[in-house]
């Protein structure tokens, strides 16, 4: 869906995966739903995740842009910054998601930021600010991510060689 463009990560970051044969980007892209839905992850770090999705292609039947999608957006970048906070010898995995749906937006493009409210051991979590091309809030969320030890078999998930 148009041009890639490269996630900015903050360089220890790069250093870390980069060690261990692991795809940063690959690992930390919107993946496959993301893909389709045209999620851009633009900025990662454990304090800040910012990410881009277009509305057109994302409207529920009223021609808005769904809710779902802004969920998708939201748990995209939430579990981005969980990844990076946890570190590389953790996955995280959402175990709640919540979204407040404050205005309807036709056309354009959403902006995401993630940002820290908790991150701890075992979980994180970040609330999602989603705002439209002229700066208003169109969707509030909240995600928290269980922080799990990686296991032998997510090796190939992850893309580490093994």
């Amino acid at each position: 869906m148009g041009e890639q463009q490269q996630v900015q990560f903050p360089q220890e970051i790069i250093d870390e995966y980069a060690a261990m044969g692991v795809d940063l980007p690959a690992l930390f892209s919107a993946g496959h739903l993301g893909a389709r839905m045209g999620v851009q992850v633009l900025e990662a770090a454990p304090e800040r995740v910012v990410g881009t999705m277009p509305v057109e292609g994302n409207t529920q039947p009223y021609g808005l842009l769904h809710g779902g999608a802004s969920a998708v957006l939201a748990e995209t970048l939430g579990s981005v910054g969980s990844m990076l906070h946890g570190g590389s010898s953790k996955i995280a995995v959402g175990v709640d998601l919540n979204c407040t749906h404050h205005r309807g937006v036709r056309s354009g493009l959403v902006t995401g930021v993630a940002t820290p409210v908790h991150r701890g051991r075992s979980t994180a979590t970040y609330e999602i600010v989603i705002s439209d091309e002229q700066d208003r809030r169109v969707c509030t969320a909240r995600l928290t991510c269980l922080l799990r030890d990686v296991n032998p078999g997510d090796a190939a998930q992850t893309g580490a060689a093994g």
